[in-house]
């Protein structure tokens, strides 16, 4: 074993970085063992010096972030101070100056991923972001290499645990969306201001990362169509009850039928409860991988948490670490397929529409003309009506989103159609 330590800097010592400081400290021999050589830590970069750091001793503090990437004897930067400045800087300038970098920055990657990975290639030198999509699930290592023979087709998940609890909370309570929210935030699973949750900002961006590495072509968070969850209601979970189905925030990037574009969406759906992901509970994660020669392959665990976060951050040290002492570098940015990314009007699937409409004879056969004029096939239809007012539930067949839109917008316009109550998408089938 090689006798001089590898050294780390860790940028943030929050939740996770104060995480990955104690098992860097209380796992040592082991994780010198693994790696061939010791790690050392080096210099940990926060925003307030002040605070008590139990195990990390004070003269490693420092509020220089930039001066403590710049040191020039850094083997590795571990970031997790989120957020895209100073991050995005930290990072080059990381790479410029010779070290490898590991990060949990899902905001960072999802938008400039393809600029951090051209130069840490232009400086030799690794960049490992495991933390950044699912916590502690093995997600992308898979993707990228135990797959790299294979043809992945469609990757399908739950990469919010915030979400995820309220959803799962709304189903087998009954609660409305804001009492399960308030649950959330109580226990300690919704921040303060869940907006990057609930309206799934976290999720695009987490699935951006995955389409990339799953299609290998560059994908943006500007190019993952995104619909919250906060406007779904306990009578869409009545109606999924009815299916068959339950209601999840799903992360859905696939190749298209031809093989010629990718798509890339994140919004609620009903799912089947047959389904692998219908089961997942609380504030888990689960991704489904579907691949030509692998099959259907399911990944669960927590996705969240400063100690899963950090495991996924140390199984990065520790390979950042051996590909350092090998005088070599892991797998790169792979993009070399470039597909397009087509919008969300494109996407085929099945829908379940839920109208307000007039409790009179004839309502059913405008609609059902409304759904043939733009090409949507019905499946199954549900009335109920009372004192001249009516629900009409529709679940079609497989349908381009485009067409959904161009049907959704004819029946608003219908006199006989006070509402269109709720729109859900139908997958997993």
């Amino acid at each position: 074993m090689r006798t001089r330590p590898l050294k780390v800097a860790l940028l943030g010592c929050g939740v996770v970085g104060s995480e990955v400081a104690r098992i860097m400290t209380t796992h040592a021999d082991d994780l010198a063992a693994r790696i061939g050589a010791p790690v050392e830590l080096a210099g940990v970069a926060v925003r307030r010096p002040s605070r008590v750091r139990e195990g990390i001793p004070a003269e490693l503090i420092t509020t220089d972030a930039t001066a403590l990437v710049k040191r020039g004897d850094i083997d590795v930067v571990v970031e997790v101070i989120g957020g895209i400045e100073p991050a995005r800087t930290l990072i080059t300038t990381a790479f410029e100056y010779g070290a490898s970098v590991v990060s949990a920055n899902k905001a960072l990657l999802a938008q400039d991923g393809a600029a951090l990975h051209a130069v840490a290639e232009d400086h030799d030198a690794d960049l490992y972001y495991e933390a950044a999509v699912a916590g502690a699930i093995p997600l992308i290592r898979p993707l990228r290499e135990s797959l790299a023979g294979d043809k992945v087709n469609r990757v399908l998940g739950i990469v919010n645990g915030t979400t995820n609890f309220i959803l799962d909370a709304m189903d087998s309570t009954g609660a409305g969306y804001q009492e399960a929210l308030d649950e959330a935030t109580a226990l300690g699973y919704a921040e303060a201001d869940p907006t990057a949750d609930v309206e799934g900002f976290d999720a695009a961006a987490k699935t951006a990362i995955l389409a990339g590495i799953a299609f290998h072509t560059r994908v943006r968070l500007d190019d993952v169509y995104r619909e919250g969850m906060t406007e779904v209601t306990a009578a869409d979970f009545a109606s999924a009850k009815q299916m068959g189905c339950t209601i999840k925030l799903l992360a859905i990037c696939e190749r298209a039928a031809d093989g010629a574009s990718v798509t890339a969406r994140v919004h609620p759906a009903m799912i089947p409860l047959s389904h692998p992901l219908a089961s997942v509970r609380g504030a888990y994660n689960a991704v489904f991988v579907e691949s030509d020669a692998a099959g259907q392959l399911m990944f669960y665990g927590p996705g969240a948490g400063g100690s899963p976060t950090a495991s996924a951050v140390l199984g990065d040290l520790v390979a950042v670490c051996r590909n350092r002492l090998n005088g070599a570098t892991g797998p790169g940015e792979s993009a070399y397929a470039a597909l397009p990314v087509s919008g969300m009007g494109d996407v085929v699937t099945r829908y379940h529409i839920s109208l307000d409409v007039a409790d009179k004879p004839g309502v059913l056969a405008q609609v059902a003309t409304v759904f043939a004029e733009h090409g949507v096939s019905i499946d199954t239809v549900r009335q109920q009506g009372k004192d001249g007012e009516a629900s009409l539930v529709v679940v079609t067949h497989r349908a381009s989103d485009a067409s959904l839109s161009g049907t959704v917008e004819a029946l608003r316009s219908l006199d006989t159609v006070r509402g269109v109550a709720s729109i859900m998408r139908v997958e997993g089938e």
